[in-house]
């Protein structure tokens, strides 16, 4: 069997015992996996920002990467355990949104609800399902369990709503769908929206020049750029634009006319 990667992401941060109980599950079932962490600081609760992690993280990993994620505020409820393939990629988790921006993107090749026991740990705690189900889940199928042996087939997944990019005329209006740690604010205006020459960008009123890099404003200065990911983000060089600016303003950019 040709090598497996089990990538985590969670929001449990690394204070807590959580993340090493998980690698430790995965070890017991299959030692052979590689155990990688994407990251364990989204934000607690915060599925959508753990839906775009995974969206921009999925395709740097080897075709085949089993990715854990446990963003999930439902745990204990009636919502369901997944286990996806999308495009050549395989996802465990909750079934609630965490995995839409890459089925957006991929599509769900298939999908199953982890109903079958006997892959779960004997005893299943209510509120800790990252260690009882998903991990080792995750296990063996890394070590070869069939999709199919967890649970039965299902067609329609819960999908968070992408936030659409508004066009008026020569403006784009958009939103803040990210904040990284360094307070810069990555919105869903994508490189790709840009082709235009680009007159001004404003956020919360605020006129921002459009530059290359962060290094080129001035220390303290917000600035607009494209991201390593290709989103337009709206930074303070230096500094911090969620704490500077705030993270709920509207982001527009203003094309010149020809």
């Amino acid at each position: 069997m040709a090598e497996r990667f089990i990538v985590l992401l969670t929001d449990f941060g690394l204070k807590d015992h959580y993340v090493g109980v998980m690698k430790g599950v995965i070890a017991g079932i299959c030692p052979e996996a590689r155990v990688i962490d994407l990251t364990h600081e989204i934000p607690p609760q915060d599925v959508r920002a753990g839906a775009f992690v995974l969206g921009v993280s999925y395709r740097y990993f080897p075709e085949g990467s089993v990715f854990v994620g446990v963003v999930d505020p439902g745990v204990g409820t009636a919502r369901r355990g997944l286990l996806l393939q999308a495009g050549s990629y395989y996802f465990v988790g909750p079934d609630n949104g965490l995995f839409s921006w890459v089925v957006k993107k991929e599509g769900c090749r298939q999908a199953v609800e982890l109903t079958n026991r006997r892959y779960f740990r004997p005893e299943i705690s209510r509120t800790f399902h990252g260690r009882d189900i998903f991990a080792p889940v995750a296990a063996h199928f890394a070590c070869g369990v069939p999709l199919r042996e967890f649970g039965p087939e299902i067609h329609k997944l819960v999908m968070l709503p992408w936030p659409e990019v508004k066009k008026e005329g020569t403006i784009l209006k958009g939103a803040v769908i990210y904040v990284d740690r360094f307070g810069n604010l990555i919105t869903n205006i994508t490189e790709d929206m840009l082709r235009l020459p680009v007159k001004r960008i404003l956020y919360q009123g605020v006129e921002v020049p459009f530059l290359e890099t962060y290094g080129l404003a001035a220390p303290g200065e917000p600035l607009a750029l494209i991201g390593s990911e290709g989103f337009l983000e709206i930074a303070v060089a230096g500094g911090s634009a969620a704490r500077r600016l705030g993270t709920d303003g509207e982001v527009v950019v203003e094309f010149s006319t020809p």
